[in-house]
């Protein structure tokens, strides 16, 4: 008997469904060199695109295919997440115009696990693309604000994939003109304890102590193959 099951055994191993025996799929995740492109306001004239400032982009690359553009430095969360902003290019044009318009324009933070590939679009409590400088720390993120009615400016501490705000403290109601433009210097990170002063021009610093050391990203289990 003990030979007639050794005999099933081996038989029946190789046909056992390959999906059992899957490794995890591995994925190259890498931002591919800078090149300059034209950053044109919306509102500006068509011969701004002679004139307009340089914009540094970068691919970010996915098993070898761009999945997105990119500018600014990435932010390492942990060992294989990383954070970096979107950079959109934009059709301009108007309606019955002949030729096509395009603007790039800065976008919404990335949230990129290495291990995956997976991309998340982080949706960081009332960011504004023109007036948010956002800094950086672990998985905290500290910038200016501004509510969805765009009359008050917020200090803003959030964490990525977190919906709510950690810290949301109005500064100051501001005119719409003034919304145009950078009204925050580059909030200051602290370790021990963990603490962010922002500097808002025209205003007071204004300090916070942040509780919570444990990093909120979640990282999912890689693909297998099939």
């Amino acid at each position: 008997m003990r030979k007639l099951s050794l005999i099933f055994s081996i038989i029946f191993i190789p046909l056992l469904p390959g999906y059992l025996f899957a490794a995890a799929k591995t994925h190259t995740v890498s931002l591919g060199s800078v090149r300059k492109a034209v950053y044109m306001p919306a509102e500006s004239a068509p011969a701004a695109n002679v004139s307009g400032a340089v914009f540094r982009i970068r691919p970010l690359i996915i098993d070898g295919r761009v999945k997105e553009w990119t500018t600014g430095d990435a932010h390492d969360v942990t060992e294989r997440s990383f954070t970096v902003r979107r950079a959109v290019r934009i059709n301009d044009s108007l309606p019955g115009e002949t030729v096509q318009r395009w603007t790039w324009q800065s976008g919404a933070w990335l949230l990129i696990d290495r291990l995956t590939g997976h991309i998340t679009l982080l949706h960081l409590p009332n960011y504004d693309a023109i007036v948010s400088e956002v800094v950086w720390f672990r998985d905290y993120a500290a910038y200016c604000g501004v509510s969805n009615t765009a009359k008050t400016l917020y200090a803003i501490v959030a964490r990525a994939g977190v919906a709510k705000a950690i810290v949301q403290k109005e500064i100051a109601h501001m005119p719409a003109d003034d919304l145009n433009q950078a009204l925050c210097a580059a909030a200051v990170w602290e370790r021990s304890p963990i603490r962010v002063t922002f500097n808002p021009s025209g205003h007071d610093a204004m300090s916070f102590e942040i509780s919570g050391t444990t990093a909120s990203v979640l990282e999912e289990a890689p693909d297998n193959d099939e």
